[in-house]
């Protein structure tokens, strides 16, 4: 890999870590501020995710410093850096917080994989490291998919666009079932 080829994936990795710590920070919000009949399985869901996204996170800033970069951590960077909203939903039921973290789920997963594709013949290694992140990633998401799915495959979330549409949606359709 060529200096200017190491500092694009290095670019790329910087940006999955700024992702990464959100993610974990995101998941322990929700699991501090989850209510609701749903509770404790949202809750007890939540915190071998946030375990195995903080891994994700330092095998992310491993690999920065093996190519020779610096991997910044601090909330400043993430939060001047990061391309997505802040999570919006506050303390609020357990379908609410859950359709919003499906979109959270997803901008995180549409962003691997297009560093995966970005990494292809140019650094296996990285290519690997986000595929193996992906594999818990979408299992995550599965789990989370999992309350807010019909038996039909239809999400209660619907075509919602943004944490709070996705998270009123859900919680709208909650309130409709039987």
């Amino acid at each position: 890999m060529t200096e200017s080829e190491g500092g694009e994936v290095i670019g790329r990795l910087r940006l999955r870590l700024h992702a990464l710590n959100d993610l974990a920070l995101t998941l322990k919000h929700v699991h501090w501020n989850v209510v609701g009949p749903h509770f404790i399985a949202v809750h007890e869901m939540l915190d071998p995710q946030v375990d195995a996204v903080r891994a994700m996170v330092d095998a992310t800033a491993e690999r920065i410093a093996t190519l020779g970069g610096s991997p910044t951590g601090t909330p400043g960077a993430l939060a001047a850096e990061r391309t997505w909203e802040d999570y919006s939903v506050g303390r609020a039921q357990a379908i609410e917080h859950l359709g919003a973290l499906d979109v959270v789920y997803s901008g995180v997963i549409r962003d691997h994989r297009a560093a995966v594709a970005a990494t292809d013949g140019v650094d296996p290694v990285t290519q690997d490291l986000l595929i193996e992140h992906l594999r818990s990633l979408e299992l995550f998401q599965w789990f989370v998919r999992a309350h807010l799915e019909s038996a039909g495959g239809t999400l209660s979330t619907g075509s919602a666009n943004g944490l709070s549409e996705a998270g009123h949606a859900a919680a709208e359709q909650a309130r409709q079932q039987p």
